[in-house]
């Protein structure tokens, strides 16, 4: 009997100490899970967790929960809730989706991002990220699919970064600061895809408040569709694509809101580019991919101590050229010319933007964007192509506290069109009204 008695005595003392190891002093006792996987939800849905999830290095996560309702004056599709992401234009003035509207609830666009800072290597501090949203492809509200936006891990010295993964494409620097999911990318803006890609930066200090900022990658070729399926179709090659970027970064003027008010920008100007190279078939020609264009972001009312947004202003402009660059939008198609003679499709695209903040909480924002086919006499025997492709943007945004933000806009979006089928319209034009709300973590 005694030595029952001891055994129960030991064990209970095992079992204290433990749960001493494993809950800090004070804590509230944790629930037991032995047999109730969901017992740490038992005061409610998303009941208070005892037992956070941890990583061998510093790990943060964040993003967004974000609601938008969207009406379009014409219907765009499934694609209607993106409004500038319509890689095929408006619908033409007098068709059958011209004639329609759309009434889009969505909270799809709402994201999820993980961020690890882990030891350093060399004197530099080691990062990864990785982002997801719901838009991945087949999705729905109700069975929507997570893809990957970002990941990627960085190095990073005094100067110097290393990065690689999935990233932004290393061309195209401004993004319209829409609430559209698009970011006017097909109007202006082609800082889409994101690329898998290796890319190394450096910033070269000039003054006390002047630095020169300079990037290289080493990208997927998007434009190969490496089908191998023996298509006279097929375009394919062994060359990866190079994208840089050089920009002068000045505190001369302070600094001013970015993108959705989200970052507070110092003075930029610089220039961006890339090439690369494909076989097309049938006859297997070697065919170019290039672009270049400037960028700048201006703060016109710099904050007063560098955190305020409260009477700020600031200004953004782009432009460039390109050729055989869809993929990322920058041209509205890739290819033009004879099956036995293709060339790159050119095009050029225009963009600016102004934001205002009178107060921290409000912020007011508008813009316009242009893509345009270039050496129009090219597109020859090509129907029904874009001319251009145009956003006219104006939204305002409030803060009620750190995580909400409530916002409405209007876009008026315009598609012309060339070569035009005998009795169809050469323009169509969508009017998007959107109110959207989001709770940041």
């Amino acid at each position: 009997m005694l030595k029952k008695v001891s055994l129960i005595l030991a064990a209970s003392l095992l079992a204290t100490t433990a749960s001493a190891q494993e809950v800090a002093p004070n804590a509230p006792e944790p629930y037991n899970c032995d047999f109730d996987p969901a017992c740490e939800v038992a005061p409610g849905l998303y009941g208070k967790m005892s037992s956070p999830v941890t990583s061998k290095f510093k790990l943060s996560l964040g993003g967004f929960v974000k609601l938008d309702y969207v009406y379009n004056s014409v219907n765009l599709g499934s694609n209607g809730a993106l409004a500038t992401l319509q890689p095929n234009g408006i619908p033409k003035k007098g068709s059958v989706a011209d004639q329609q509207d759309q009434s889009i609830f969505t909270a799809r666009q709402s994201r999820l991002w993980f961020k690890v800072a882990g030891p350093t290597f060399k004197g530099a501090k080691t990062g990864a990220v990785i982002e997801t949203d719901f838009y991945g492809s087949g999705g729905s509200n109700e069975s929507a699919n997570m893809r990957m936006r970002h990941a990627y891990g960085t190095m990073d010295w005094e100067n110097t970064q290393l990065l690689f993964g999935q990233y932004w494409d290393n061309f195209g620097m401004a993004n319209s600061s829409t609430l559209d999911f698009g970011l006017g990318a097909t109007a202006g803006n082609p800082q889409q895809p994101r690329v898998a890609q290796i890319r190394v930066t450096q910033k070269v200090p000039l003054t006390k408040d002047e630095t020169m900022k300079l990037s290289l990658s080493l990208q997927n070729p998007v434009q190969d569709t490496n089908q191998q399926n023996g298509s006279a179709t097929d375009t394919w090659g062994s060359a990866v694509n190079v994208a840089g970027q050089a920009v002068l970064v000045s505190k001369a003027l302070g600094v001013a809101p970015g993108l959705w008010g989200l970052s507070m920008n110092s003075l930029q100007a610089g220039f961006f580019g890339l090439y690369g190279t494909e076989s097309a078939g049938p006859t297997g020609k070697e065919l170019a991919s290039w672009g270049y264009g400037f960028y700048t972001f201006v703060p016109v009312l710099a904050s007063k101590d560098g955190k305020s947004r409260a009477m700020t202003a600031s200004f953004e402009g782009q432009a460039y050229q390109a050729s055989n660059m869809s993929f990322n939008y920058a041209t509205a198609t890739s290819l033009v010319g004879p099956s036995n003679d293709r060339t790159g499709a050119k095009g050029y695209g225009l963009f600016a933007q102004g934001m205002f903040y009178p107060t921290q909480n409000l912020g007011l924002t508008a813009g316009y964007g242009k893509r345009a086919a270039y050496d129009q006499a090219s597109y020859a025997g090509v129907a029904n192509y874009q001319q251009s492709s145009s956003q006219v943007f104006a939204n305002v945004s409030y803060d009620i506290n750190a995580a909400i933000r409530l916002a409405a806009e209007y876009q008026k979006l315009e598609t012309k069109y060339g070569n035009n089928t005998p009795g169809s319209s050469d323009q169509g034009a969508a009017d998007v009204y959107r109110f959207s709300a989001f709770y940041f973590f």
